[in-house]
């Protein structure tokens, strides 16, 4: 008989985008001789809907179910969700999806699921809260600076400009994917681009422009930690931003990134220890900065990485002779340890 696996897709963040073309493509990528695929959307207004469900690989055609096809659908009870046996596959970014909080509903549902449990998700989607937990570990990152909503706008311009120079670059503290960063040059923009990620989240990071390739590192595992040879993104617009991402599509990457042996080397032990320090389990991309001086600083780790068949995180692992499609089953049989784990600990 087949596992079931459930995709959920969508979301109440703005990647949510970003989130059904992950689904899309795994879909089409899982292994139908072991799963059948049982799809759910959670619409921007946060609620429950079924949607389809795989037994073979769908057509090339085929797309899932979004908000303007909802009309014939009735919102379920999230509770209806749970199924004996099953595993959860959270293709969700952002707040509401990788923050920790879905995760707590997978908890209280008593269900396994892919990727890192509720504190580590909360911890690493915290921008803030993952630099102060690195550096406790060690663990060198760029110089920066914070500013939390109530705080006086004034003396934080004055703080950061005491500290460090411009550009610099300013990020809600709880959001992925580019989503509200701006490039401050001064005062002014400084001021605008605070004001801007204010938009996303009420606590904001401000960190030190680094003139830097951006080498990312892929993380696989529970306590047995696995990862990739490092892998760079290649830039032909200024800023890597949400829309160059996403929309535009105008990254290019290098797989294995050109860099010595010494430096990868590093970057490999050093995701491990950030990723093991956050208590991650299942999967993360850990994302370095390296500098023209050979500086190397860790900007973030990203718990629930893009997944689509041509993110980094996916040819990542390709480049290590581990195809997307074995890459999800391993995924799910992580979970599954994971939850084992869990579960004895009750008893």
């Amino acid at each position: 008989m087949k596992e079931t696996l459930i995709l959920l897709y969508g979301g109440r963040s703005a990647e949510r985008e970003v989130s059904v073309l992950t689904a899309e493509s795994v879909m089409r990528a899982v292994d139908y001789d072991r799963f059948q695929v049982k799809t759910y959307f959670i619409s921007s207004e946060g609620k429950f809907y079924k949607t389809q469900e795989f037994t073979s690989t769908p057509d090339a055609a085929e797309k899932l179910m979004t908000n303007d096809r909802l009309a014939d659908l009735e919102a379920l009870n999230p509770g209806l969700l749970y199924e004996e046996g099953a595993v959860i596959f959270p293709l969700l970014h952002g707040p509401m999806g990788e923050d920790g909080t879905i995760q707590g509903f997978f908890e209280i549902l008593g269900m396994p699921y892919v990727g890192t449990g509720v504190l580590a998700s909360s911890m690493a989607m915290d921008k803030i809260s993952t630099k102060r937990i690195l550096e406790s570990a060690g663990i060198a990152q760029v110089p920066y600076t914070t500013f939390i909503e109530g705080d006086d706008l004034g003396l934080a311009l004055d703080e950061t400009e005491a500290r460090l120079s411009y550009p610099v670059f300013v990020k809600p503290s709880n959001m992925g994917s580019s989503v509200g960063i701006s490039k401050a040059e001064d005062r002014a923009s400084l001021e605008a681009a605070i004001r801007e990620a204010l938009r996303y989240d009420s606590r904001i990071l401000i960190e030190q422009g680094v003139d830097a390739r951006e080498i990312e590192v892929a993380i696989l595992g529970n306590q047995d930690i696995q990862t990739t040879l490092p892998g760079e993104v290649v830039k032909d617009v200024a800023f890597y931003d949400y829309q160059a991402k996403y929309i535009d599509n105008k990254i290019e990457m290098a797989i294995p990134a050109q860099i010595p042996e010494e430096v990868a080397a590093k970057m490999r032990e050093e995701a491990r220890k950030a990723f093991h320090a956050l208590g991650g389990t299942g999967l993360s991309r850990c994302d370095f900065f390296y500098t023209k001086d050979g500086d190397i600083f860790l900007n973030e780790l990203n718990t629930m990485p893009g997944f689509t068949q041509w993110s980094m995180y996916p040819l990542l692992w390709k480049n290590m002779g581990f195809s997307y499609e074995d890459l999800i089953s391993k995924l799910v049989d992580l979970a599954k340890e994971v939850y084992a784990k869990r579960q004895a600990h009750f008893f």
